[in-house]
């Protein structure tokens, strides 16, 4: 019946993790990473609504915990697909003037182009290829899903959908983006795992979605198949895109997880994990 609890990131973000590693979620897939100095921002959608349109569609329910304007020294940004839920035209236009660079999905770059972002700031992937961002040891990997893409009539399916495997020397870490359960989770677990931090969607779900999202269960069968790891679920807790209660995923995942000894990450809105 209220917005969830939440903090404000910005006083832990001014420390460096004693770790080398931290994970701030921000609501739905958005997620802020942290690693050995490389700052790495998921999907990031500070709109109001999941939606081509201003005045309908799904609305936000959960503020998000910072302003735009507290990512300006982030390293790379990763957009997984097109949908509005993920590639927010708002935030992109807030994210043209610090310098950050973009690493997304085949034909995504076009969007991003169109919003303002040089296409020297774009790296597009392909299932399997990699970039590293700068002159960091972090390689951001490309991953196949099964999901689809499209933003207006007559676009479905003509740009790319992915996950991200991201690793350096010390740290693993998997990012779904969208997707059904696939068995090609076990080819990313054989070539880029074992994963330290794995994050799932898991909300948005209905028995009849298996092909194209998660929801807990296959969620957490997809967390077997890529070899375990904690387990930061994301995709859930900000826009209502299904009509299961708002906190139904992460119940259900509560009640699930113990029962096959997954170690659960669920922090706050805005509180910074190590």
């Amino acid at each position: 019946k209220a917005p969830l609890p939440s903090s404000d990131p910005r006083p832990a973000w001014a420390r460096p993790p004693e770790t080398g590693f931290r994970a701030t979620w921000l609501g739905h897939s958005t997620v802020l990473l942290e690693i050995d100095g490389v700052r790495i921002l998921t999907d990031p959608v500070w709109g109001e609504r999941a939606s081509p349109l201003g005045f309908a569609g799904p609305r936000r329910f959960q503020p998000i915990p910072v302003p735009v304007a507290a990512l300006a020294d982030v390293d790379v940004v990763l957009i997984s697909h097109d949908h509005y839920d993920h590639l927010d035209y708002h935030t992109i236009r807030e994210l043209v003037r610090a310098p950050v660079p973009f690493v997304t999905s085949l034909g995504v770059g076009a969007h991003l182009e169109a919003w303002g972002i040089p296409a020297a700031r774009i790296t597009e992937l392909d299932w399997w290829e990699s970039a590293r961002v700068g002159k960091s040891e972090v390689v951001v990997t490309a991953t196949p899903s099964q999901h689809f893409s499209g933003r207006t009539p007559g676009t479905r399916n003509t740009t790319l959908w992915s996950g991200f495997a991201i690793r350096d020397g010390r740290h693993a870490l998997f990012f779904s983006g969208d997707t059904g359960l696939t068995p090609e989770y076990t080819q990313i677990r054989d070539r880029l795992g074992p994963f330290d931090v794995v994050m799932l969607e898991v909300g948005a779900f209905h028995p009849s979605w298996g092909d194209i999202h998660l929801g807990p269960e296959r969620a957490l069968a997809a967390l077997d198949y890529l070899g375990g790891g904690k387990l930061l679920p994301v995709h859930w807790g900000t826009f209502s895109l299904a009509t299961h209660a708002r906190d139904d995923p992460a119940e259900q995942l509560m009640k699930l997880a113990p029962q096959r000894g997954v170690q659960l990450v669920m922090p706050r809105l805005g509180e910074a994990v190590e």
